[in-house]
């Protein structure tokens, strides 16, 4: 079963929008690269373009864990749950 594909259609079958991922690094001076699944729609949150229509949407967002809240970069590679790429569904 691929999960990405199962994910995305049942969200389109309840009204939402598929949304391309945007690029890992993106045209966007303010960010380095792609680290969460909101960045497709980061223009929208502060205002850039107006909301589209239908309001909803899901995307499979490809990102880079750097670090963050609970940084644990020390830990890749060792486990099979730690790694630096990853598709934010």
């Amino acid at each position: 079963m691929d999960v990405r594909a199962e994910f995305l259609k049942f969200f389109e079958q309840k009204g939402h929008k598929i949304i391309e991922s945007s690029p890992l690094v993106p045209d966007d001076a303010t960010l380095l690269f792609a680290n969460a699944g909101m960045v497709p729609f980061k223009s929208v949150f502060t205002g850039e373009i107006p909301r589209p229509n239908p309001p909803r949407a899901t995307t499979c967002q490809t990102c880079i864990r750097a670090g963050g809240k609970h940084n644990d970069l020390d830990n890749f590679g060792y486990t099979a749950r730690h790694h630096t790429f990853f598709e934010m569904l």
